[in-house]
């Protein structure tokens, strides 16, 4: 037997492989590799062996079968502290591999193409990548084993420093390992268990229709942080984001200052970003306990903010806001005058994070919003709703329906104004972040009345003009977003009697007719829009 080390090598993503080969041979490591992989550290000058030779079985059946051999695997498993372990290895003339860098097929990658047939998704499927990585990883204090090339350079710098892998880098390299094989089984069956199956098995040329909901669910999660208590002080908490966040998501903001996010800060914060990246013009909300408290269109962040701030101070007073626009230092110094939990926008001056250079415990996040697309599929898996019940849980798509003026269905005599009907659509796309039931009186871009939450709509409606009262706005001339329909006239009365000219409903109540004409008598308009905005 050799007592020289090994290091097989066989990646799909070959970043930094030539590079980590390099390190490995200084340390007088033998150089084992597969196909492009081997190619390629040969055109670069390396001493490198062909997995094939090594084995003395040629790669068969258009690369399939590759390293599933004893000498690969009986190399990987062998425990050195184990005599008979190591005898059987002499017996069969077997070396050790101390090093297994591998990264499997694209899987993921080649599923998410537009058009993926099931033909390219099966011959992604890697077979001996994730067979070599297990026995690596089980056998962890004899062999470290790669599986992404952020790895690489740790290992490299730990080999010139030491001359050797620590057993506590093994282990970490071993768990994030296991990890990796989870990850990528759990996204293989994902996707057949997708796959839409009728009276004939789907051609393999051509792309398979995908369900939204397969028939198995693999929560793949990464730990972020802990936390320092839940939703209540005696609650232990942890936060996680998506294995592949959705691009502009809260957990992927930078925290550019502030104490640690407690777990109530980060659900109000998610709460007021995924209702202000609703809006296509610089836009502000404000959320207390999970409901926008204020929400404001305007020129500008000064502006936006400054109206936001207006619909209810009281409940803005430790709030979560929410910009996004760039933050200047005008929003800066006004927003400084409040007592704020956590402040995001996508992009701050260096004069506007000087304002809050001495408010050390405020938290201030930059989150990018997000660019570019998706295909459908992956778009709704990336949005799914996930909601825990006991054993068990709900998936739904998220409610990203957009209502455009040309889906308003205008169901009274009286029309309404061009400034009305912008004035509905943003109070409808408030109401979809309030809490059910949910009633919203806006004009002029802002929110002037809030009801969140309440069992019944008629309280949602006195509690939002309540509001509008502590803070000296009046409702004359407002419109009314309501987010499901009336089911009597009284909700539709008590709205127009604190000064609604204006109301959005999704009708479809077998009282209908009898709102309308309540609509028609009282004189004010109403537009039907569809859907509804349930948030439960």
């Amino acid at each position: 037997m050799n007592a020289q080390k090994t290091a097989l090598l066989s990646v799909s993503d070959k970043t930094g492989i030539v590079e980590l080969a390099q390190a490995l041979h200084a340390q007088g490591v033998k150089l084992l590799s597969t196909g492009g992989t081997a190619k390629l550290l040969a055109d670069k000058g390396l001493p490198v062996t062909e997995v094939a030779e090594m084995t003395g079985f040629p790669e068969m059946l258009d690369g399939r079968v590759k390293t599933l051999h004893p000498r690969v695997h009986g190399g990987l498993l062998a425990r050195r502290d184990f005599p008979t372990h190591m005898a059987a290895l002499a017996e069969h003339q077997i070396n050790t591999i101390d090093f297994l860098v591998v990264n499997l097929y694209p899987f993921e990658a080649t599923v998410a193409k537009p058009g993926c047939t099931l033909e390219d998704a099966i011959e992604n499927i890697d077979i001996g990548g994730p067979a070599m990585v297990r026995s690596a990883a089980k056998n962890w204090k004899d062999v470290a084993v790669l599986t992404d090339a952020a790895q690489y350079e740790a290992v490299i710098a730990e080999l010139k420093a030491n001359g050797v892998v620590s057993d506590k880098t093994k282990l970490g390299l071993s768990i994030a390992a296991f990890n990796r094989i989870s990850q990528y089984d759990g996204a293989i069956s994902d996707y057949l268990s997708a796959i839409q199956i009728g009276d004939d098995v789907p051609a393999g040329d051509k792309a398979p229709v995908l369900d939204l909901f397969p028939g198995q669910s693999n929560g793949r999660f990464v730990k972020v942080q802990d936390l320092r208590y839940g939703e209540n002080s005696h609650q232990q908490a942890a936060l996680y984001r998506d294995l592949y966040p959705a691009p502009g998501s809260l957990v992927t903001a930078k925290q550019l200052q502030g104490k640690e996010l407690s777990y109530n800060n980060i659900a109000d914060a998610d709460a007021a970003w995924e209702c202000v990246k609703s809006f296509d013009t610089p836009a502000c909300v404000i959320v207390k306990h999970a409901n926008p408290c204020g929400v404001a269109i305007g020129a500008n962040a000064l502006e936006s903010y400054s109206k936001a701030f207006q619909t209810d101070p009281t409940s803005a007073f430790g709030g979560i806001i929410a910009l996004n626009c760039e933050l200047d230092e005008s929003a800066a110094q006004q927003i400084s005058k409040q007592f704020v939990e956590v402040l995001m926008a996508p992009s701050f001056t260096p004069a506007a994070l000087e304002v809050f250079k001495s408010k050390v415990n405020v938290r201030i996040l930059q989150i990018d919003l997000p660019k570019g697309g998706t295909t459908a599929w992956d778009q709704g898996r990336n949005l799914m709703d996930m909601k825990r019940i006991g054993s068990g849980i709900l998936l739904q798509t998220a409610d990203n329906h957009e209502l455009a003026l040309s889906d308003l269905k205008v169901v009274t005599t009286k029309q309404p104004t061009a400034e009305e009907l912008n004035d509905l659509l943003f109070a409808w796309t408030v109401a979809k972040y309030v809490k059910s039931n949910a009633i919203v009186f806006c004009k002029g871009g802002m929110t002037m009345g809030v009801g969140a939450g309440q069992m019944s709509r008629l309280d949602s409606a006195r509690i939002a003009s309540i509001k509008a009262g502590h803070a000296n706005l009046s409702l004359a001339g407002t419109v009314v977003a309501s987010d499901a329909f009336f089911p009597f006239r009284d909700g539709l009365d008590v709205v127009v009697d604190h000064g609604a000219t204006c109301v959005i409903q999704p009708g479809g109540s077998m009282r209908d007719q009898e709102v309308i004409d309540a609509a028609n008598e009282r004189g004010v308009s109403m537009v039907f829009s569809g859907v509804r905005h349930f948030r439960h």
